[in-house]
């Protein structure tokens, strides 16, 4: 249940990015969660972070990310817990412990 209300006060703060944020915002949330299986919100919460302030420094959204923005996911959620992580160590787990009976 909390991690419906940290999602919707995320989705808020999103809102009020300015438009070129707003649009970037967007496209790269669709692109981590369909591509990398993250299973926290800890990256949305970084790159708000980030966008909130590049907004209140009057910098382009571009200048944040780069031209190359699925590099700057990539590297945004490097390191985080996936999804396809924990299916994975589970996967491993399962097997190895029906092949020792």
């Amino acid at each position: 249940m909390n991690g419906k209300r940290e999602w919707r006060s995320l989705e808020k703060r999103a809102k009020v990015l300015p438009h070129d944020y707003k649009v970037a915002y967007d496209e790269i949330k669709q692109y981590i969660w369909k591509s990398s299986g993250v299973s926290t919100i800890d990256v949305f919460k970084f790159l708000l972070d980030m966008f909130e302030e590049g907004a209140a420094s009057n910098k382009k959204v571009l200048d944040i990310t780069g031209s190359d923005v699925a590099a700057f996911c990539d590297e945004l959620v490097r390191g985080e817990q996936s999804y396809f992580e924990d299916c994975r160590k589970k996967l491993n787990k399962n097997i190895a412990k029906k092949l020792d009976k």
